[in-house]
């Protein structure tokens, strides 16, 4: 556990080449992209990811690097402008959330990571380990997660990078219980990844993004991309999924939505990596259509040396709950909005 400063008021703005958002229901024109963290750390490849807002107001999120580089988590303080390292060793976390008792949940994914969903004390620094096996078999690359009000943790289990072996045959969506009892929700999905519950836990949103490559047997070949959408799937109140997922937009051979969030109307924030129109797409999820846009890069970018990516978004609490939080890149960026988080 290490707590040192790595950044101290860094704030930039976004560069004259990125279009300004549009959408005037969620965000002002005259709003701008601010970036409040750049990777200094002397780690190699990988991206940033996974914000997620702590009681205090405070944004924890992950910074992934490839292969030995054991990766850490990052701790934001908008007060005070200052980032710290909250972990120097975060077994390759990727998705954050924190439970309503103040505990950090992390998705650990592979490559040397934990492949397990984890519980950080963040007073103590105690990581412990929640569970790591469904029917025995160690979980692929767990990658992202929400919590409900009853503390049931959702959590996508796909894989895209680490040479371990995979142990379960499928990659699927899992709920995960207050007692550490795991339940797949749907194994539909070709490679789930981001999600995030509806204003009325009744909804759960899922990304599929599959850009192939993965060798699933050490002698196949690689695949190839499959699909590209976003999903939503109806859950009863014992938070089981009763219908067969829905689709709600379909990215088509584009790179599509990486992680999401939800405001307080329940429209969903997008992070989508589409070198051609990087950004975060709001989606009104009732009939798919898209109410605001913010880039967070270039337009019409080639795929080998696009810049601008972003991973995931989060909105923050408390008087910060008007504050949307991406993660772009290997940096850390916020935009005001008009609209507002689910959480106060």
């Amino acid at each position: 556990m290490v707590h040192s400063v790595l950044m101290v008021a860094l704030v930039l703005t976004a560069p004259p080449s990125i279009p300004p958002p549009q959408g005037d229901e969620v965000v002002s024109a005259a709003s701008r992209l601010e970036q409040v963290f750049a990777r200094s750390a002397p780690i190699h490849g990988g991206l940033s990811e996974g914000p997620a807002a702590a009681i205090d107001g405070t944004i924890y999120f992950s910074d992934i690097p490839m292969g030995a580089d054991r990766g850490m988590i990052l701790r934001f303080d908008p007060q005070r402008m200052r980032t710290t390292v909250f972990t120097d060793d975060s077994h390759k976390s990727n998705g954050l959330a924190f439970a309503d008792d103040g505990t950090l949940i992390a998705c650990e994914g592979a490559d040397g990571g934990g492949r397990c969903l984890a519980r950080w004390d963040v007073r103590s620094g105690k990581r412990s380990v929640i569970v790591d096996r469904y029917h025995g078999k160690r979980f692929n690359a767990p990658n992202d997660l929400c919590i409900d009000r009853r503390g049931r943790i959702y959590v996508t289990d796909p894989k895209y990078v680490g040479p371990e072996q995979r142990e379960l045959e499928h990659r699927a969506v899992y709920r995960v219980d207050s007692d550490g009892s795991v339940s797949e929700l749907t194994h539909a999905l070709s490679k789930p990844n981001g999600l995030v519950l509806s204003p009325d836990e009744r909804t759960l949103y899922v990304a599929d993004t599959d850009n192939g490559s993965e060798r699933i047997e050490p002698n196949a070949p690689p695949s190839a991309p499959g699909p590209m959408k976003v999903f939503a799937l109806t859950l009863d109140v014992h938070g089981r999924v009763i219908d067969e997922p829905r689709s709600l937009i379909d990215f088509g051979i584009e790179p599509g939505c990486d992680g999401m969030t939800v405001d307080s109307r329940g429209r969903l924030y997008l992070a989508v990596r589409t070198p051609q129109r990087p950004g975060v797409m709001v989606l009104d999820p009732v009939d798919s259509h898209e109410v605001a846009f913010i880039p967070t890069g270039p337009a019409n970018q080639q795929a080998a040396n696009a810049v601008g990516l972003p991973s995931n978004v989060e909105f923050g609490r408390g008087a910060e709950r008007g504050m949307l939080y991406i993660t772009v890149d290997q940096g850390l960026w916020r935009i005001a909005l008009r609209a507002v988080g689910r959480r106060e």
